[in-house]
């Protein structure tokens, strides 16, 4: 979902028990008032590859020459790989964007051989260079998401739901959702679907 302008934002999990990454990627000052826009990628249709004992499904960007439909106006890429014990991977990142990797099974290790392995539940907030290199010595396959972006370099200021650059913003964002204006005129009768 593109929020833009005249979008309040609010997801609620159903009955079932659900695991699951959210994520949200902030608009650039210029993006902060287009018109909202959605996109629906359901899990059957998550382009996928394999190669060599690696698997990734592809949510955002670019992997082993497969490419998500999913457009982003921030350049970004949202990853998740399955590898088998014995695998190893390098994924390229363009060596400007701030990027991360979560494991959620298994134990890999990250960036060189000789690291420690990183396990379930643990966060690595990578530096920036060229990529992201793994190994799988473990006897179970390994799972972790890498998710990277492009930066914006810009403020952030957030209120509830608002997420602006400036405070004077916020507070016109407030006001216009207040007296239904730019982009909020349906506030009170919109009903998602």
């Amino acid at each position: 979902m593109t929020a833009g302008r005249g979008i309040v934002h609010s997801e609620m999990p159903g009955e079932a028990t659900n695991k699951g990454l959210q994520l949200w990627i902030n608009l650039s000052a210029k993006d902060k008032m287009i018109e909202p826009n959605y996109q629906e990628l359901l899990s059957d249709n998550i382009p996928t590859a394999e190669k060599d004992g690696v698997e990734v499904r592809v949510i955002a960007g670019e992997a082993m020459g497969v490419h998500s439909p999913v457009y982003t106006r921030t350049p970004t890429m949202y990853l998740v790989f399955t590898m088998m014990p014995g695998s190893e991977w390098h994924q390229s990142i363009p060596e400007s964007w701030n990027s991360f990797v979560y494991v959620f099974e298994g134990e890999g290790v990250f960036g060189s051989p000789s690291s420690s392995p990183t396990m379930p539940y643990h966060v690595l907030v990578l530096s920036l260079g060229d990529g992201l290199s793994v190994w799988n010595n473990s006897s179970k396959p390994l799972k972790f998401v890498l998710i990277g972006g492009q930066p914006i370099n810009e403020p952030v200021v957030q209120y509830g739901p608002f997420v602006m650059n400036t405070q004077s913003e916020i507070e016109k964002t407030i006001e216009d959702y207040q007296y239904g204006k730019n982009g909020f005129e349906m506030r009170n009768n919109w009903r998602s679907q």
